[in-house]
């Protein structure tokens, strides 16, 4: 194609995030994220509040990433932007932020789908990192989302396996705050189980159908056990907090695990990836990374940076539609609901 060298701007404003990213020809040359305190003290995003801070942080943080990247607006081939899933006063921050840059610039529009993005951020140019070849598995897994697609093209996706509740990034935080953790609670209970015994309290595995997962009845369960032992011994968390942290985790783990399994084996593909901000605990990399041995997978697992919500995975599906001349109008409208 005629044009070598292809520089485009990701903006995402999903949840409680503001981020912005310049890719050139498939590179990250600048990746700034402004996350929001404010939600720690409500133990959870608030969407009001997430807005507002969106509104406050747009501006300068896609300045910051334009002159991080060493170029100047003008020099911009495309605005990429999150057009869903995720929360609808967030998502029309980025997307009218988006719409007007696109427009004042005259350079093309593109509306990218969040959980393909945090698929595709492993097609990001990263020194050491390989890419996963098609098909491939991906377990995406967030604060917001679990999901298991197979991949069979950048834009040919599959969704074979979610959710039917909770989140596993829910199961973390709601779990934490039963045991008086701050918010988020996931990488606390991380730290923790390292230091405690996975065995020590077993907790239910639920069924249900086929590739599909729950965990509100994890976290019920969890809760009713806090309850009965603190009536024995209201000592009991602080006591025993490394261990049911350990605990927690390694049912959760086998969760996943026990469906990605089952998902490999259906589907006779051995090439595993995973993404999203939960993607990030140590025990699930390194259950991952056993599955190599156990199961003959090839693992693929993205640069920490690309993990939690980010605008590098929103520019590298822009420049990707952008080689496909894929590009949205300026009536495209922001979708909380938005599937793959």
């Amino acid at each position: 194609m005629a044009e070598q060298n292809i520089f485009i701007l990701g903006i995402e404003s999903s949840c409680d995030d503001t981020s912005a990213s310049v890719i050139n020809n498939g590179r990250v040359l600048s990746n700034v994220v402004a996350s929001q305190k404010i939600h720690e003290e409500y133990g959870g995003v608030v969407p009001e509040l997430a807005s507002r801070a969106h509104q406050q942080n747009i501006v300068p943080v896609v300045h910051q990433a334009i002159k991080k990247a060493g170029i100047k607006k003008e020099r911009l081939n495309a605005v990429a932007f999150t057009r869903g899933p995720g929360l609808m006063g967030s998502l029309l921050v980025g997307t009218s932020f988006a719409k007007s840059l696109a427009y004042g610039l005259n350079i093309p529009l593109i509306d990218v789908n969040h959980m393909q993005a945090h698929i595709l951020a492993h097609f990001i140019e990263e020194d050491g990192f390989e890419k996963p070849p098609f098909p491939f598995l991906a377990m995406t897994i967030s604060g917001g989302h679990t999901q298991i697609v197979r991949v069979d093209d950048y834009f040919e996706m599959t969704v074979i396996g979610e959710t039917i509740d909770d989140a596993v990034g829910e199961a973390f935080d709601k779990s934490g705050k039963i045991l008086g953790l701050g918010y988020p609670a996931g990488p606390e209970i991380d730290k923790r189980s390292k230091l405690g015994n996975p065995n020590a309290f077993p907790f239910p595995k639920p069924k249900v159908g086929e590739l599909n997962f729950s965990f509100s009845g994890l976290k019920t369960a969890i809760l009713y056990f806090i309850r009965k032992e603190e009536k024995a011994n209201p000592n009991f968390v602080t006591e025993n907090l490394n261990d049911i942290c350990a605990s927690i985790q390694y049912t959760i783990i086998r969760i996943l695990m026990d469906k990605l399994k089952k998902a490999s084996k259906s589907t006779g593909i051995k090439h595993i990836a995973i993404g999203g901000g939960v993607s990030a605990n140590s025990g699930i990399r390194k259950a991952l990374k056993d599955g190599e041995q156990k199961f003959g997978w090839t693992t693929y697992i993205p640069k920490f940076e690309y993990t939690t919500d980010n605008a590098g995975m929103i520019a590298i599906v822009g420049y990707l539609k952008y080689l496909e001349r894929d590009f949205a109008e300026q009536d495209v409208m922001a979708s909380a609901r938005l599937k793959i």
